[in-house]
C-alpha cells in the first residue's frame, strides 16, 4: 500500500476566531510536526488542505483575500505534493483530491489537521465508505471546546475521545504518528 499524509486545515485562519485558545495548541503541534519530520524522513508524499468559505472579503479569515488561508506559522515548512482547496467538510468533495490521490496509487491515508470532530472526523469516514485504508492521527488533531444544547461545555478532550470512539475500528486505525509512520513503512516495505 502506498501511503500519504492528508493535513487538512491546519491554517491560520483559525486563530481569528473567537473559540481558539492555544491550551492545546503545542501538543497538537508537536505531534504534527513530528508526523511532517516522518514523513519527509521516509519520502511519503503530504497533501495540504486549506479551508475557503463564506464571503471572499479581507475581513473574512477563511476567505483567500483575508491573507490568513496559509499554514499554521509554527508548523514544520514542507513541499506538499499538492494543494487544495475545499468549500465543504470532507477534503475528498469537490477539490480533486480522491482523483489526485486515485492517480497516485495511495491506498492509505494518515489524517491530521484541525478540527477533530469535524473536517478531519467528516474526511475519514468519507476515505473510508471510498475504500482508502485510513490512519487517523488523534494527538494530530485539533478542537477546541464547544457548548452543548444545554449550554454546558463539551471539552476540547472529550470531543476527541468521542471521535476517536466512533472511528475505531469502522472507520480507521486510531494512531499516534509514530505508529502511522511505522505503518507506513510496513506497507510499504
Amino acid at each position: 500500500m502506498k501511503t500519504c499524509l492528508i493535513l487538512i486545515d491546519a491554517q491560520e485562519s483559525f486563530r481569528q476566531r473567537p473559540y481558539f485558545t492555544a491550551t492545546d495548541l503545542p501538543a497538537y503541534l508537536e505531534a504534527q510536526n513530528a508526523l511532517i519530520d516522518g514523513c519527509l524522513t521516509q519520502g511519503i508524499p503530504m497533501v495540504r488542505i486549506f479551508h475557503v468559505d463564506g464571503p471572499q472579503t479581507p475581513d473574512n479569515p477563511f476567505a483567500q483575500e483575508s491573507g490568513h488561508v496559509k499554514a499554521l506559522a509554527e508548523l514544520h515548512h514542507f513541499e506538499p505534493a499538492a494543494t487544495f482547496y475545499k468549500h465543504r467538510h470532507s477534503a475528498l468533495v469537490g477539490t480533486g483530491l480522491d482523483v489526485w490521490l486515485t492517480q497516485h496509487g495511495i491506498t492509505r491515508l494518515i489524517v491530521s489537521g484541525i478540527r477533530t470532530e469535524q473536517c478531519c472526523e467528516t474526511t475519514t469516514r468519507h476515505a473510508s465508505d471510498l475504500d482508502w485504508t485510513v490512519d487517523f492521527c488523534l494527538d494530530a488533531t485539533l478542537t477546541w471546546d464547544m457548548q452543548q444544547l444545554d449550554g454546558s461545555t463539551l471539552s476540547a478532550a472529550d470531543i476527541k475521545s468521542r471521535t476517536a470512539t466512533v472511528l475505531k475500528d469502522r472507520f480507521a486505525s486510531i494512531c499516534s504518528p509514530a505508529q502511522a509512520l511505522a505503518r507506513a513503512t510496513q506497507v510499504s516495505a
